[in-house]
C-alpha cells in the first residue's frame, strides 16, 4: 500500500469517527452550542475568578457556572412567575377565541383608509370559530379547546427547553474547567490544517464577534425591555412586568420589539385607552430607532469591523436559517467571511496565508 492510499484511508477513518460521534450526540448539539457561546461571552469573568481562586480551575469553574446560571435563571424565574400568575386567564382567552371566534373591535371601522378592509378581514378570519387555528396553519392549535389543554401544550414545550438549558449549563461547567486545554488542542489541529498564521488570524475573530454580538443583542434587547416595561407600567398596562419581559426577549431579535409594543398598544386600544396606546407606540418607536440604528451597529460593527449590512445580514440570516442560536452564529460567520475577503490585504503582498 502506497503512502497516498494510506493517507486516504487514514482520513476516511478519522471522518467516519467524527461522523459517528456527531450522529450519536446530535440531540445535544444546541445545548453545546449555547454553552460555547456563553463560555466565550463570559470567559473574562471566569479568568478573574480563576485568579481569585489562585488557579483552582474546579472551584473557579463552579463559581462561574453558578453566576452565569443566576444571571439567566433569576430573570427567567421572574418572567415565569408572572406568566404563571396570568397564565390561566390568558390560556382561557386563547381557547375561547379559538373555539368561538374573536369579535372585531368597534373602533376598527372608524380607522381612515384601510379601516373597513381590516374589519372585514378580522370578521372573516379571527371572528370565525377556529379562525386562529386556520390563521396559524397549525393542526395543534385546532385541538386546543380548553384552557387546560393550552397550559398542557405550553408546559410540554417549556419542559423540553428547561432540559436543554440544564444540559447547556452542565456543558458550560466543563468548558470553563477544561477550556484552556481545549483551546490549545483545537489550536493545534487548526494550525496543522490551515497554517499557524492563518489559524491565529481567524481564531482571534470568533471570541470578539461572539462577545460583541452578546453585548449588542442581548444586553441592548434587555435594556429595551426594561425601558418599555417602565413605560407599560406608567401607561397602566395589565401585567406590565410580563409584557416588559416579553419585549426584552423579542427585542434581542432586530425589529422584534415592535411585535411586543404594538401588541401592548392593541390591548390598550381594545380596552379603550387610546392615549396610553399612542404613548406606548411613540415610546417604543423612539427606543427601537435609537437601539437598532445607533447602539447595536456601533457595538457590533466597531468591535468586529463589520459593515452595517454585514451585521444585519448575519443576524437576520442566522435567525432565518438556524433559529435563535443563529443570532450569534450569523455575525461570527460574517466576521470570518469579511476576514477572508480582506485576507490578502491583512497579510500583505508576498506572504502566503498558510505560513
Amino acid at each position: 500500500m502506497s503512502d497516498t492510499q494510506r493517507d486516504i484511508l487514514s482520513t476516511c477513518f478519522s471522518l467516519a469517527i467524527i461522523a459517528l460521534a456527531a450522529f450519536i450526540s446530535q440531540r445535544f448539539f444546541l445545548p453545546v452550542v449555547w454553552a460555547g457561546i456563553l463560555c466565550i461571552a463570559t470567559w473574562p469573568m471566569y479568568a478573574r475568578l480563576l485568579r481569585a481562586c489562585k488557579g483552582q480551575a474546579l472551584l473557579a469553574a463552579l463559581a462561574a457556572t453558578v453566576i452565569s446560571a443566576l444571571m439567566f435563571i433569576v430573570p427567567l424565574a421572574v418572567a415565569l412567575t408572572e406568566a404563571a400568575r396570568e397564565g390561566p386567564a390568558l390560556a382561557a382567552l386563547v381557547a375561547d377565541a379559538n373555539n368561538n371566534g374573536l369579535a372585531a373591535p368597534a373602533w376598527l371601522q372608524h380607522l381612515p383608509l384601510a379601516g373597513p378592509a381590516i374589519e372585514e378581514w378580522w370578521t372573516t378570519t379571527l371572528g370565525q370559530p377556529h379562525g386562529i387555528a386556520h390563521l396559524l396553519q397549525d393542526g395543534s392549535v385546532a385541538r386546543l379547546k380548553s384552557a387546560s389543554e393550552v397550559l398542557r401544550n405550553v408546559g410540554a414545550h417549556l419542559m423540553h427547553r428547561l432540559i436543554d438549558i440544564g444540559f447547556a449549563f452542565v456543558t458550560l461547567f466543563f468548558f470553563y474547567k477544561d477550556g484552556l486545554a481545549l483551546v490549545r488542542q483545537v489550536g493545534a489541529i487548526g494550525s496543522h490544517c490551515v497554517g499557524r498564521v492563518r489559524w491565529n488570524l481567524y481564531a482571534t475573530k470568533v471570541p470578539t464577534a461572539v462577545r460583541a454580538t452578546v453585548n449588542g443583542l442581548v444586553l441592548v434587547g434587555l435594556a429595551e425591555g426594561v425601558l418599555l416595561g417602565i413605560v407599560y407600567a406608567f401607561a397602566g398596562v395589565p401585567s406590565a412586568a410580563l409584557w416588559g419581559a416579553a419585549t426584552g426577549i423579542l427585542a434581542i431579535i432586530p425589529f422584534g420589539a415592535p411585535v411586543a409594543f404594538l401588541a401592548v398598544a392593541g390591548v390598550l386600544i381594545v380596552g379603550g385607552h387610546m392615549v396610553a396606546a399612542i404613548v406606548v407606540i411613540a415610546a417604543g418607536t423612539v427606543v427601537l430607532f435609537i437601539a437598532d440604528h445607533f447602539v447595536r451597529p456601533t457595538i457590533i460593527g466597531n468591535a468586529t469591523a463589520l459593515p452595517f449590512l454585514a451585521v444585519l445580514f448575519g443576524i437576520l440570516g442566522g435567525v432565518e436559517t438556524l433559529g435563535l442560536v443563529g443570532l450569534f452564529i450569523g455575525p461570527v460567520v460574517m466576521t470570518l467571511f469579511v476576514t477572508l475577503w480582506h485576507e490578502e490585504n491583512l497579510f500583505g503582498p508576498g506572504v502566503k496565508p498558510g505560513q
